[in-house]
């Protein structure tokens, strides 16, 4: 024990002496000789504390406490362990600082645990967080064991509190600024619903509302109690608005609680007093206390909802008892009271309360009703609807229902929308009336409100049933005067008037504020005795009616209905137009509803036609919203107000707010015919054609159910539908339609020019289509109403114009030129017409009337063209003369004069001239023309377009001039860009030809200009190939009228079939450029060598007669140009012409002409001329010369003309064979031998020559020659191998060698050798019929002749070469009747199908 002792000395001396490690050995001598003594382990823990080694100390520390739990030292030592470890040991440190106080407290010493407390809180308000000095408070609180002991010592509850509220209320409003933080940026977050979230799981945990509740409760100061009420209160309003909506009930009643708790104190927080005024669920507002709304203004002078309750109290629809100044003396504590507001000032205080509070639900709803008593229906409509916003948020927010406040605001909304803007918000309102009297039968208003949309929808029975209903619960002279107008308005005027005039008897006591409702009385008495008797002296008498509404205007000077009764009194019976006029002006400035008077008002402006007036009148009407009537009533709408905006529309061009406005009116009056109209020509304006027709037929339609007696004259609608069918290409039904147009209304220049340009736009679309003689009939048809018009107009620009393409037609259709009236035209240019109009540009195209009387004297009858060149120059240039004051037609005028020139400078360019200056007069007329055209309208780039094009020849340096500024005008028109893409490749520049067309069919793909451009310039470059599509291509999508693409395409077609024979076989390859041809020759029947060409194509595909007559026409015209000229170039083209008529004459079988014909030719060609045309032609002569003798009998003849042919040609395979089938049909035995030897000498210089084997094959065989047929066969089997023949030589070699089979069958059979020559074609030639249909013959089997049906078909055109009468013979050869029948389809006119035929029959 003494060694215990000693150690606990030893290390007692060895702490104060600083020693620790001595300390700490000597209390582990101590405890190890008494593990249970309590100082020992103080001693160690004091000594490891000061080692830092804290671990250690603390279990040492812990084992003293175990040993001695009341001993403060061992906790003065663990307090001191954990203040030099900072906020680390905080939590331990509370603990421990508890149970040392309550050690203290064990022994009553208060000044120690007093300190210890202290020194703890401090501690934790220095190093700890704001939860540990929270937590370090709480000890000190009421009901604690310290706060017991140490009452008055340590800090008052309130102060405690108030920290810890500070501490709570820093940490919430952390918290929920970091929740909203990290929250808002997950994906699909809203901020509102994050917001939401996060505050309401933070203050639905928070424990802020007990802190407040303990700080009122304790604090001993008023001013901290009424402050921490209120943040009590906006605590638990802002808990209330985020709390799930089944918990609202409860929190919602606290809240309430503490509201009144504040209002009942007078205490100004302005949360209380409006959750206790605003939360008051009164249907009036004279339901609410009116003390406590003096005192809110009293309150809160400037805030919204106190300045539109200090108006409130001023205004007429304050039912509250007025308070005096007396008041204000008994109640000495409240300010005194203003002076009374004005009307105008308590509007303005009572609005800029609104704008302060414009979410206070009683403001709003005082505001409504104030408006609506000064009848502001528009703002009175507005303010209730923001009072149905605000109680929707106050439902969600706080789950309060204030179900009468909800239907007041209904009533006063539904009341307002009756009488704004009626009856547009008719429907809206009787719901809601409906509503409130499913809950409320008796409420008056609503029965009101009924009763009066009942009367507006014209069903007066019901009407009076709700408003007798309304006047059994409050009686009111304007509800029983409304009652009474019903009465009357379903035609019982008596008892109306004697109601009214009752009604009359009790306003005369009233005050002037109802004079309005004075003069409407009056003025429906008025009406009465109106309607009573409607004679005119009744109505007339200004003792009767005209006296009440006098009276009523007297009563009111401002009651507008009475204005318009006025106007009508005026218009109709006094005849008093200007008083009328002034009356519906006044009524209608009065009020937008008077709907008569402002009809009355647009007719009489439309009349003068003052349209901006008319718009004025008509947009105020619409906006008034009385034009539709609600659903469900008997009134029916007014759609006058549309239609007139859509004619002022109309006037102004602006067609899109002109379609809207006349379906406006459509939507209300379908059966409107004028409206129809309107409709339609505003469809028509702005370009929206089917649309236009759609609208005209149905006023057609209307035209036949109304009749002529409503709708009077209808002919504008056939007319406007005619013009709709001339925009749509629908010519023939246009022209139908002016024609019944001038049925009726003969004299009608406008329809009858119209008629007029249509037939010539018909003309010109007929060209475009092709249909050339139609196009004639058209304007020799438009021209007897031509003749018509000069009579009527001369001096029409339009008409002149018409005539001038009327000439031009004529210009572009030459083979119809014989048929031009030129007597006709010329007198219509003469007609009343100064002979000087024509001396325009006579300068420059050397035309004058004088000029053109001469050329007519000297013109031969069978060539028109010039005069009718002639004539259309002189019509523009009349229609010229014709537009003086308008400079857009002048300059359109020119326009087309410019391109009549050209014209007439295109039709005559290559013609005899004498001298150059006559060989482009017309071309630099036109220049000219052009440059008039631009001086007056410089901005148009057809103009300079124009200007371009006909000057490319004279002045390339300006013609570039005039396409750029074309271009720079308007780069989208893809004329322009292929103009000088044509221009760029007429002057050797490739690269910027091939942009320019490559920018013209970008803009425009379908114009075929442009295809043409790039087709010359492939061509130009040698792309011949390229150039070969883009011809065909240009030609598919060109108009019949294209002449230029018609001669490109044809020549180029021409060149691929001369460099290509097999494909020229094909007869459908010469389809598309004979059609260009025929069109061409239709259009220019001066180019005589497309002419010819078209003969060739068409001897080509076998229509002899037609080539032989255009090449009969043909000749006599090189023949007398010829006789002109005297060139070599032509004496070719003459005895070539010749040639090729003598092999048409030839194969038509006219053999005496073609001999004539080719010895003609023989000697137009006897030069000594070694070109390769001469020698093509002499060779084509010989051979028809030869063919012509060989079939009119004259064999020698014949053979001599082949034998020149011979020695022409180099003894060509093919004369020779020709030769040697003439030799042998001549019969001689000489001659045959003669044949045989051509034959065989030819094949030794031809050996590969599939006509001359085949020929003497056939020779062999008719000649029974066994040896040469056997050398011959030999060579005919390997020549079937050979993928060189054409379809026809297969089948002529099939057919040869079948017949050798026969004649020569060998040791193997004839059946063999047939069978075995048919298989071996069918192995060599799968794909062609011959074979199969040989098999079909020999083994009379169906799937050979299957085969061949299959195999004929798919080499049929397109697909292949074989030709209609091959196909035929197939399908004959089927032995079947549908195939037979399919034979004759095909080629009707061979005898194998008709014979297959009757064997199967």
């Amino acid at each position: 024990m003494s060694t215990v002792k000693a150690a606990l000395r030893a290390a007692k001396s060895a702490l104060d002496a600083q020693q620790y490690e001595i300390a700490i050995e000597n209390a582990n001598k101590a405890l190890q000789e008494d593990p249970k003594n309590y100082h020992a382990n103080v001693f160690l823990g004091l000594g490891l504390e000061k080692q830092n080694r804290n671990e250690e100390s603390e279990q040492a520390y812990k084992a003293a406490i175990l040993l001695k739990r009341n001993d403060p030292l061992a906790w003065q030592g663990f307090i001191s362990l954990y203040e030099k470890q900072g906020d680390r040991k905080l939590d331990e440190y509370h603990d421990v600082a508890s149970h040392l106080a309550a050690v203290f407290i064990a022994v009553d010493d208060k000044t120690r645990c007093q300190t210890v407390v202290d020194k703890y809180t401090d501690y934790a308000r220095k190093c700890g967080s704001r939860a540990h000095y929270r937590h370090s408070l709480e000890i000190l609180l009421p009901g604690s064991e310290l706060y017991d002991y140490l009452e008055g010592r340590i800090l008052h509850p309130a102060y405690t509190y108030t920290k810890i509220a500070e501490i709570v209320e820093q940490d919430e409003k952390e918290k929920i600024n970091y929740e909203i933080g990290q929250r808002r940026t997950r994906l699909g977050a809203k901020i509102d619903q994050v917001t939401a979230d996060v505050k309401r799981e933070v203050l639905q945990a928070s424990g802020l509302e007990a802190l407040y509740q303990h700080i009122v409760d304790w604090t001993e100061d008023d001013q901290t109690r009424r402050s921490y009420e209120e943040k009590l209160l906006q605590h638990a309003y802002d808990t209330l608005v985020v709390f799930p909506s089944a918990q609202k009930a409860s929190k919602r009643e606290e809240v309430v609680r503490l509201a009144q708790g504040l209002v009942i104190l007078k205490h100004p927080f302005t949360l209380a007093w409006k959750v206790t005024l605003e939360w008051k669920d009164v249907e009036r507002i004279e339901d609410l206390d009116a003390g406590l709304l003096r005192e809110y203004v009293e309150f809160f002078p400037e805030d919204g909802l106190a300045k539109v309750l200090q108006g409130f109290f001023d205004s007429e629809i304050c039912a509250f008892p007025t308070h005096t100044p007396q008041d204000d003396e008994d109640n000495e504590t409240q300010p005194k009271r203003s002076v009374a507001l004005s009307a105008e000032d308590r509007l303005i205080l009572m609005a800029d309360g609104i704008e302060d509070s414009p979410a206070s639900i009683l403001a709003l709803r005082i505001m409504a009703e104030y408006y609506l008593y000064l009848e502001e229906y528009e703002t009175a409509v507005e303010t209730a609807r923001k009072v149905q916003h605000e109680l929707a948020i106050v439902s969600r927010t706080s789950g309060l229902s204030l179900t009468d406040v909800s239907d007041a605001v209904d009533v006063i909304l539904a009341t307002a929308m009756v009488h704004y803007r009626a009856p547009r918000y008719h429907p809206e309102a009787t719901s809601m009336f409906e509503g409130i009297l499913a809950r409320k039968p008796t409420n008056t208003a609503a029965l009101i409100g009924v009763g009066l949309i009942l009367e507006e929808r014209e069903e007066f029975d019901k009407a009076v049933s709700f408003l007798e209903r309304a006047l059994q619960q409050a009686p009111s002279t304007m509800v029983k005067a409304e009652a009474a107008w019903c009465k009357a308005s379903r035609g019982d005027y008596q008892t109306g008037i004697s109601e009214l005039e009752g009604c009359l008897s009790q306003l005369e006591i009233l005050d002037p504020r109802s004079k309005t409702l004075k003069a409407q009385i009056l003025y429906r008495i008025g009406m009465c005795l109106w309607n009573i008797d409607q004679s005119k002296s009744s109505r007339k008498d200004r003792n009767k009616a005209y006296a009440r509404f006098i009276s009523s205007l007297q009563a009111d000077i401002n009651y507008a209905p009475s204005y318009t009764i006025l106007g009508i009194y005026y218009t109709d019976y006094a005849r008093d137009k200007a008083r009328a006029r002034k009356c519906f002006q006044k009524a209608f400035e009065l009020s937008s509803s008077e709907v008569v008077a402002a009809e009355r008002l647009a007719q009489s402006f439309a009349r003068t036609s003052e349209w901006d007036l008319v718009e004025a009148v008509a947009q105020r009407v619409v906006e008034s919203g009385r034009l539709r009537p609600p659903p469900g009533s008997k009134r029916k709408g007014i759609s006058w107000p549309f239609a007139a905006l859509g004619v002022v529309q109309l006037n102004i061009q602006d067609y899109p707010k002109s379609i809207v406005s006349f379906q406006s009116a459509l939507r209300i009056s379908p059966k409107d015919y004028y409206s129809w109209v309107g409709l339609g020509e505003s469809y028509h304006n702005s370009g929206r054609y089917i649309a236009a027709t759609r609208a005209f037929e149905q006023a057609q339609k209307l035209e036949e159910e109304l009749g002529p007696e409503l709708l009077g004259d209808t002919w504008f609608t056939k007319y406007m539908l005619a013009n709709v069918k001339r925009e749509l290409g629908e010519f023939g039904a246009a022209i139908v339609g002016y024609k019944e147009v001038l049925a009726v209304r003969t004299r009608e220049y406008g329809v009858s020019i119209a008629s007029f340009q249509t037939s010539i736009e018909a003309a010109w679309q007929d060209i475009e289509l092709g249909f050339f003689g139609r196009a004639i009939d058209k304007v020799q048809e438009a021209l007897k109403t031509a003749e018509d018009l000069v009579i009527w107009r001369k001096d029409a620009f339009n008409l002149w114009k018409s005539i001038g393409d009327l000439c031009s037609v004529y210009t572009y259709i030459q083979s119809y030129i014989t048929e031009f009236p030129l007597q006709a035209v010329s007198g219509l240019l003469i007609t009343d017409c100064d002979s000087e109009v024509y001396s325009l540009l006579a300068d420059y195209d050397h035309l004058n009337w004088a000029t053109f009387e001469s050329s007519i004297a000297n013109q031969d009858p069978g060539s028109l063209l010039g005069p009718c060149c002639h004539t259309a120059i002189l019509a523009y240039k009349r229609a010229i003369s014709c537009c003086v004051n308008d400079s857009h037609a002048r300059a359109v005028a020119w326009y087309n004069l410019g391109w009549a020139e050209h014209r007439a400078h295109v039709c005559q360019f290559g013609r005899a001239a004498d001298n150059e200056d006559n060989a482009f007069k017309y071309l630099k007329a036109s220049v000219q023309c052009f440059k008039r055209a631009i001086e007056l309208e410089s901005g148009n780039s057809d103009f300079w377009n124009s200007l371009g094009t006909v000057t490319s020849q004279l002045n390339p340096k300006v013609a570039q001039h005039a396409f750029v500024r074309s271009l720079f005008i308007n780069d989208k028109s893809a004329r322009s860009w292929t103009n000088l893409g044509v221009f760029y490749l007429v002057e050797g520049d490739s690269q910027l030809a091939s942009d320019a067309f490559t920018r013209a069919q970008s803009i425009d793909p379908e114009y075929a200009q442009a295809w043409l451009g790039q087709a010359l310039l492939a061509a130009h470059i040698g792309e011949t190939s390229e150039a070969r599509n883009l011809f065909a291509h240009a030609f598919e999508i060109a108009s019949a009228s294209a002449t230029q693409i018609q001669r490109s395409y044809a020549c180029c077609t021409l060149d691929h079939l001369l460099s290509s024979p097999s494909i020229s076989s094909n007869t459908t390859n010469l389809l598309q450029p004979v059609l260009a041809l025929r069109q061409l020759s239709k259009q220019s029947s001066a180019d005589l060598p497309y002419e010819h060409i078209c003969s060739l194509f068409l001897e080509r595909m076998g229509d002899y007669a037609e080539a032989s007559e255009r090449l009969s026409a043909i000749c006599p015209k090189l023949e007398a140009e010829y006789e002109m000229s005297e060139s070599v170039e032509t004496l070719a083209r003459f005895a070539n012409a010749k040639a090729d008529l003598s092999r048409s004459l030839l194969a038509e079988g006219k053999f005496a002409s073609a001999v004539e014909n080719a010895e003609t030719a023989l000697d137009l060609s006897a030069d000594d001329d070694t070109s390769s045309m001469r020698q093509r032609t002499r060779l084509s002569a010989h051979i028809s010369l030869g063919l012509g003798h060989y079939y009119l009998g004259s064999f020698d003849r014949g053979i001599e003309a082949f034998k020149w042919a011979l020695s022409e040609s180099q003894d060509d395979p093919d004369l020779v064979c020709l030769l040697s089938q003439v030799l042998w049909a001549k019969g001689g035995e000489s001659e045959r031998e003669v044949a045989s030897q051509q034959l065989f000498d030819c094949i030794e210089r031809h050996p590969s020559h599939v006509g001359t084997i085949l020929l003497l094959g056939t020779v062999s065989v008719l000649h029974d020659d066994q040896d040469t047929v056997e050398a011959v066969s030999d060579d005919l089997r390997e020549l079937r191998t050979r993928d060189d023949l054409t379809p026809q030589q297969r089948k002529q070699l099939a057919h040869l060698l079948r017949v050798i089979a026969i004649l020569y069958p060998g040791g193997k059979g004839q059946s063999v050798a047939q069978t075995s020559e048919a298989t071996t074609a069918v192995m060599l030639g799968p794909s062609l019929p011959y074979g199969w249909s040989q098999l079909s013959r020999i083994t009379n089997e169906p799937h050979p002749a299957e085969m061949a049906i299959l195999t004929a078909v798919k080499k049929a055109p397109p697909r292949g070469e074989l030709n209609v009468e091959d196909v035929s013979e197939v399908y004959a050869e089927a032995h079947r009747g549908v195939d037979a029948q399919r034979s004759i389809m095909f080629a009707p006119w061979k005898p194998s199908g008709w014979r297959a035929l009757s064997q199967l029959g």
